[in-house]
């Protein structure tokens, strides 16, 4: 990652100030992990039988743990590394609760945990090409972001995306791995959009349509959108979630971030879902289940849009 100053119209490098020690990394990283990654951190040092994880963090949103590990070198597997990880975690569930309760002083049950959405992030100054490639599969449950520290007190975090169809566990020739891995996919959904689109076999090729229709035209209303997927919904956020998204095999349910009266639905078409419960952020949902019906739903979704981004 490269970064510049403007100056007068003109640009200067700014220069990387290197991370030392990995222990840099991850205290920086555990101080500010709500502000980086929206999760609540647990336990610096987690000892669970013969390893240690780096830090452990608990997801309010899909009510899972992540761990997190850091690195400086490029010699080693995330891959190995991983599945040993949230194999340990998936046997060891009551351990887990056990250090989230004594920590935080909350009170969380195994049965509270969503333990599919368990995950791992590796970070590190910089990943080899062998160790992004390892993780191109559509069901990888670790993400790998690379950190660079510049010399002006600035932070750069950038995630390494690859998109693949590839099933990794047809790729495991090891019986060993193979157990390791099997446990471990059979407990852990990677959830994505295709997770959602696919959900159904006999969903109408419209759907398909009307979804990425629609996600043009909300991607299109501002820089920095991200993308989020629960196991229920598709969420769309800048600084907030301003409008969820659920796919069904007749249309397209759209949850607008608004409070009863926020809304100007001129067509009365929407439902007050305030004292309902439902999935998704906000009182308002529409179903739209024709294309005809993308532009009416999309002009409730730049309202939520709008008031989120003025918040």
């Amino acid at each position: 990652m490269k970064l510049f100053k403007i100056e007068n119209n003109k640009l200067s490098s700014v220069s990387i100030n290197q991370f030392a020690l990995e222990k840099e990394i991850q205290v920086l990283i555990e101080k500010n992990v709500n502000e980086l990654f929206e999760l609540e951190f647990v336990k610096s040092e987690l000892k669970v039988q013969n390893f240690r994880f780096d830090t452990l963090c608990f997801d309010k949103t899909s009510n899972s743990f992540v761990i997190i590990e850091y690195k400086r070198g490029t010699n080693y597997s995330v891959i190995d590394q991983g599945y040993t990880y949230l194999s340990l975690l998936l046997n060891n569930k009551s351990d887990f609760i056990l250090e989230y309760n004594e920590t935080t002083g909350s009170t969380i049950k195994r049965d509270e945990v969503d333990w599919s959405q368990s995950r791992i992030i590796f970070i590190s100054p910089k990943f080899s090409d062998y160790q992004k490639t390892s993780i191109n599969f559509k069901n990888v449950p670790f993400e790998l972001w690379e950190i660079t520290r510049f010399k002006n007190e600035l932070i750069g975090l950038n995630q390494i995306v690859t998109e693949s169809d590839v099933d990794i566990n047809s790729t495991v020739n090891s019986d060993t791995n193979k157990s390791v891995l099997n446990q471990v996919s059979s407990e852990i959904i990677k959830l994505d959009e295709n997770y959602h689109l696919n959900k159904s076999k006999n969903r109408p090729e419209v759907i398909y349509e009307m979804y990425r229709d629609l996600k043009e035209k909300i991607l299109s209303l501002g820089e920095n959108i991200e993308i989020k997927i629960g196991k229920q919904t598709i969420g769309f956020k800048q600084n907030k979630v301003f409008t969820d998204l659920i796919i069904y095999n007749k249309g397209i349910g759209i949850v607008l971030n608004l409070k009863r009266g926020e809304l100007n639905d001129f067509e009365n078409r929407t439902e007050d879902i305030s004292e309902k419960g439902h999935w998704g952020n906000g009182e308002y949902r529409i179903w739209i289940n024709t294309i005809e019906e993308i532009d009416y739903g999309f002009s409730l979704i730049k309202q939520s849009f709008k008031k989120q981004k003025n918040q």
